[in-house]
């Protein structure tokens, strides 16, 4: 195998979703509203800004097209808000920890992944900037150095389950889709989407998002499972 992607939230990271966005958020809105904006519409930008990073069709970076639709919507420089919030990301972000949970065979898995592939990537959904992906691989012991490229509001034009997602990461390796694993949880995003590019994928059930339009019928299986799935890689 030529690279090995891996899914980060509920694959790699264990969490309750909704806690994590609510605790996410409400530590940023705390960091960002004394700016000059209230809580309400500060979160409302965010969440359009988010969603215009999800179509987003290569015409620039997540980064790019986050803060010029969230300028829009507020109607405010995003200058002072890009400068609090690449502050929270490197400090209080962190304090998200306490409400995702351990896996400690995350370290195992990217280990073993390394000795059977060339490159191994990050592949969590590109809508963080890098210092916020940095920080959750943290969660679980993982570092940067343990990648070879992780996908980042900064570094990606694209995002799941857009499969040109999967195609950019591929042509940034220099790798055939045909030659790539994508791990992850999510039906549409990891499997759908990734084998739509070619890739090869498989199924990590522990915290499954199973999609009703997008059912997955090919390889899967527990953490564990995806493991030894990996020895037999090697």
């Amino acid at each position: 195998m030529k690279a090995i992607l891996f899914d980060m939230d509920r694959t790699l990271l264990p969490m309750d979703e909704e806690l994590f966005i609510k605790t996410y958020f409400g530590g940023l809105a705390r960091k960002l509203c004394p700016i000059g904006i209230e809580k309400d519409p500060l979160i409302a930008a965010i969440w359009k800004a988010t969603s215009a990073m999800i179509k987003n069709g290569g015409s620039c970076t997540n980064y790019g097209v986050f803060w010029k639709v969230f300028a829009d919507e507020t109607g405010r420089d995003a200058a002072p808000f890009i400068e609090a919030s690449d502050d929270f990301y490197t400090k209080e972000f962190y304090d998200v920890k306490a409400v995702t949970s351990k896996n400690p065979l995350a370290v195992e898995a990217v280990k073993i992944a390394r000795e059977a592939a060339d490159y191994v990537v990050l592949a969590s959904q590109p809508i963080f900037p890098m210092a916020a992906q940095i920080a959750r691989a943290s969660f679980v012991g993982l570092k940067s150095e343990d990648f070879d490229h992780i996908t980042a509001y900064e570094t990606e034009s694209y995002a799941k389950p857009n499969p040109k997602y999967y195609e950019a990461i591929c042509k940034r390796l220099g790798v055939e889709p045909k030659d790539c694993l994508m791990i992850g949880n999510d039906e549409k995003e990891d499997m759908y989407a990734a084998s739509q590019a070619g890739l090869n994928c498989y199924l990590v059930t522990d915290n499954i998002n199973a999609r009703e339009d997008y059912p997955w019928d090919g390889p899967r299986g527990s953490f564990m499972d995806m493991i030894q799935m990996l020895k037999n890689l090697e």
